[in-house]
């Protein structure tokens, strides 16, 4: 008889997919970049009116200063209302170096970040002695004293009569408002980036740690002041690196342009958009920044509301509180969960 073979046959295992390119948060970071670059494009070829992209590249400029509060409060627990004084303080440094000294627009830039940075950490210093409320007013006071600083200091800042630049100049070559444009959203991916690693990393630990509890922070190793010192160094970091790339888009500065409201409209921005989140601060900068202005001014009757804008911003903040803490992302994951949950149930349908 034929003797029957024993041996088994090695099965094929299923190879594992790699995962997709998109679950890649830094290439949906890179993608997101391109789609932001593309709509200069749109305005030339008329589809988009030339006025839009001035309105956004303010939303791409203040979504960087906003992520920089999201550090701040959303991760850290931390609050801070002077954020206008040092978007004002990066302006007029950047400017000034520029236009009247002849710096290189990189240098001036780094020159305002790291001067805005050092002033962060002289306020982490503060927020050792105070907290809550007091840190929010302690914060507001060097605000205060920016901006007075702004108004007398006529010999650099020129005063009441503000301060013009123009727009950069990089490698020996003068960028467009277009290419600046793209400069913004250049510089936005960068600090999406930045941010991501931030949280997500040693020192995200930290500051979640931090935001529940200091002295649980503190039993577990986590050494407050130093913590403190960077995040309050990186939120203004941010905030001059946003007012750097605010005078070299717009090309003017006043006093006036940063006052207390200034901060009060970026805090809005982070509430809005969504604590503890990147792509949520975007998209609150967007709703806060340029929906008044590309849509509700352009409603007949509600347009011609004098402070459309501040009552726009005050109701969705009211609605965000009571409804979605979580901001208007929390929204958007709810909305893709339902359409989620209609696809499985479509699917095992037509099993």
């Amino acid at each position: 008889m034929k003797k029957e073979s024993n041996t088994v046959q090695p099965s094929a295992t299923p190879v594992r997919s790699a995962p997709g390119v998109l679950k890649t948060p830094y290439i949906r970071y890179i993608l997101f970049g391109v789609v932001i670059c593309l709509l200069p494009l749109l305005a030339n070829s008329g589809i988009m009116p030339s006025s839009f992209v001035v309105n956004l590249g303010s939303v791409l400029i203040y979504s960087i200063v906003a992520l920089g509060l999201n550090l701040l409060l959303g991760y850290s627990g931390l609050i801070s209302l002077g954020t206008a004084g040092f978007m004002g303080l990066g302006a007029y440094i950047s400017g000034y170096l520029t236009d009247s000294v002849g710096t290189p627009f990189i240098v001036a830039l780094l020159v305002a970040v790291i001067i805005a940075a050092f002033i962060g950490v002289l306020v982490g210093f503060v927020s050792l002695r105070v907290a809550g409320i007091y840190l929010a007013i302690a914060t507001l006071c060097v605000s205060e004293i920016l901006r007075k600083t702004f108004e007398e200091l006529d010999q650099f800042t020129n005063g009441f009569s503000g301060l013009t630049a123009s727009y950069p100049k990089l490698f020996g070559v003068s960028l467009s408002r277009e290419m600046t444009f793209v400069l913004l959203a250049v510089v936005l991916v960068l600090v999406m980036m930045l941010t991501h690693n931030l949280v997500n990393g040693q020192m995200g630990r930290a500051l979640h740690a931090m935001r529940g509890s200091e002295v649980a922070a503190q039993a577990m190793g986590i050494y407050l002041l130093k913590y403190r010192l960077i995040v309050f160094a990186i939120a203004t970091a941010y905030a001059a690196l946003g007012g750097a790339l605010y005078m070299h888009f717009v090309k003017f500065s006043y006093p006036s342009i940063w006052t207390m409201m200034l901060s009060l409209n970026i805090l809005a921005v982070v509430v809005i958009g969504g604590l503890r989140s990147i792509y949520g601060t975007v998209i609150g900068a967007l709703i806060v920044f340029a929906v008044p202005d590309l849509l509700l001014k352009r409603i007949p009757v509600i347009g011609k509301i004098d402070g459309i804008a501040y009552i726009f911003t005050g109701v969705l903040i009211i609605l965000v509180v009571m409804f979605y803490p979580n901001g208007v992302v929390g929204l958007c994951n709810d909305i893709k969960k339902l359409f989620t949950r209609g696809k499985k149930k479509g699917g095992a349908s037509d099993v």
